[in-house]
């Protein structure tokens, strides 16, 4: 990950905005720049994983036109939605006389940029977010990936100029209210455009399940494309292994593509790991080279600050899968080279959660994944990106890649909602054997309950955290001290701990989080105070 910045105004001195920025150097440890320009300040910190040499350092400029993006740019989709790479397009780009310093794949945006202006957003098969600022005209334009899988966040100072920066960290104290830049849209010169919306479907795919042309091999296919894609890095790769479905999958895709054995990593509690002894499953019939990282109780605890304070939330489901994953990124960043890593994260919002199971119809599934895809940004990807990048990794999510996105999220919901007797079938088929047997998961893995992260690293972490937030508020001090908040008042002790923690660093900003992450209580058997599915009714041999 690499981390951005800009402000656009007049009262921030250059100092201030060095130390806001500097309170984010772990997502680009590798190099520093932070430019005056006329009108604004730019800063951006490298983690570099394409061109690793110094000469694809940020700010790039065209002119009197600068960019800083934190992002990855696979490819510009033509009309037809199919995407050119971005070394294809850099050759054409030198074809017509641009001249690159480096081989970052970042720096085509700005000739693109220059070509298409604003048009340009929604042809890119990127997960990024940028600033733009020409110095001539004082046009000021930023830009998100429409998943929102970068972060980026703004704010307005007091005297109405405007900061953005990829945490929001970096703005508190400078700005009066920070929010959530909106994922697939784009702010030019005070207004904020939406450029591409992927839960809009503009033809519902109906067919038949298998073929050729069947709604699974166009999973399969599309799948393993946005797999390949992300494997193109200049930097060491590693693996998230859950032993779950969609991180299995991932290794499993990969592991063939890459044709050699890959570094595949898993946590678990030392006292109830459910998750070990299925990553290893996974692991042994794929072959990878397989690291195993055991925490304890008093890992959780210790970790729990400075996890809600990378993280900037204050919801349970969000900090309880946290501190797993933030603890073995951790543990990569310090024992190992790795620089990116690959997760499962995005595949449960398209096929479905334990509670979708109980979606009353086609139509309140497709809402409802219409819903978490747009509210990603504060929930899992929020996560993935944080846990990864303060330990100065990269993180790469597969299952975001934009045209699988749209084709499942078209695909007809009569298809997705649980008739089969197992939940996520559609991506579960799509993955059995193919023509010549070849299996990429045992057949016992490939159908395996889903189990929820925190609670597959071991119910003991989410017992612990529940049992400490206990210990900390009597019953009368949790009443009157939980009232003090109007927006997402804390219903339970443990989600008073963590937005009491939440405060302490983001004062009065809750505002960044919609609400709590929770099943949808108007449904059948989902009216629960507690986001594990551990709770639902259905949640069976999940987790054992």
């Amino acid at each position: 990950m690499c981390c951005v910045m800009g402000y656009f105004g007049s009262v921030i001195p250059m100092d201030e905005f060095r130390k806001s920025f500097s309170k984010t150097s772990t997502r680009g440890p590798d190099a520093e720049e932070v430019i005056k320009l006329d009108g604004a300040i730019l800063g951006f910190q490298r983690l570099a994983i394409m061109g690793l040499d110094p000469s694809g350092m940020q700010p790039f400029n065209v002119g009197k036109t600068h960019l800083v993006c934190n992002g990855e740019v696979y490819g510009i989709f033509d009309k037809n939605k199919k995407s050119a790479s971005w070394r294809t397009v850099r050759e054409a780009l030198k074809v017509d006389g641009f001249k690159f310093k480096s081989d970052s794949d970042c720096e085509i945006l700005l000739p693109l940029y220059k070509e298409r202006g604003t048009e340009l957003f929604k042809d890119l098969d990127a997960e990024y977010a940028l600033i733009i600022y020409d110095e001539e005209t004082k046009s000021v334009v930023a830009a998100r990936d429409p998943i929102g899988i970068r972060p980026l966040y703004y704010g307005y100072d007091q005297n109405g100029g405007i900061l953005f920066a990829s945490e929001p960290k970096n703005l508190v104290g400078l700005a009066k209210e920070i929010l959530p830049f909106p994922p697939g849209h784009y702010y030019k010169d005070g207004k904020f455009v939406c450029y591409r919306d992927v839960t809009k479907v503009e033809k519902v795919v109906k067919g038949d399940l298998d073929g050729d042309d069947g709604i699974c091999r166009q999973i399969h296919d599309k799948l393993v494309e946005g797999i390949k894609k992300r494997l193109d890095a200049d930097a060491p790769l590693g693996f998230l292994l859950s032993g779950g479905l969609d991180s299995s999958l991932v290794c499993s895709v990969a592991s063939r593509l890459l044709n050699k054995p890959i570094e595949t990593f898993a946590i678990g509690m030392k006292t109830d790991a459910i998750d070990l002894k299925y990553a290893k499953q996974v692991a042994d019939f794929i072959g990878s080279n397989h690291h195993e990282i055991i925490i304890t109780k008093e890992d959780v605890l210790s970790a729990l600050d400075e996890v809600i304070l990378a993280l900037g939330t204050f919801d349970i489901t969000t900090i309880r899968a946290s501190m797993g994953m933030y603890l073995i990124c951790k543990a990569i960043h310090e024992q190992t080279k790795i620089r990116v890593l690959l997760t499962g994260e995005i595949s449960d919002e398209l096929f479905g959660y334990k509670y979708t199971d109980f979606a009353p119809s086609a139509e309140e599934f497709q809402k409802e994944a219409a819903k978490r895809v747009r509210e990603l940004h504060m929930y899992d990807v929020l996560r993935a990106d944080r846990c990864i990048s303060v330990n100065s990794l990269e993180a790469r999510v597969p299952f975001g890649d934009l045209d699988f996105v749209e084709y499942v999220m078209s695909i007809d919901p009569e298809l997705k909602l649980n008739k089969y007797g197992k939940g996520k079938y559609l991506l579960r088929h799509a993955f059995e054997p193919d023509a010549d047997g070849k299996a990429y998961l045992p057949h016992s893995l490939l159908m395996r309950e889903k189990a929820a992260f925190s609670d597959a690293v071991g119910h003991s972490l989410v017992d612990d955290l529940k049992e400490f937030a206990e210990s900390q508020y009597s019953d009368s001090d949790f009443e009157e001290k939980r009232k003090k908040y109007s927006h997402a008042q804390p219903f339970t002790k443990e989600s008073l701990l963590y937005r009491e923690i939440f405060e302490k660093h983001y004062p009065g900003q809750s505002q960044m989080v919609k609400d709590f992450w929770m099943p949808n209580k108007e449904w059948p058997n989902c009216n629960v105070n507690d986001p594990s599915a551990r709770v639902l009714k259905n949640y069976g041999d999940s987790g054992k």
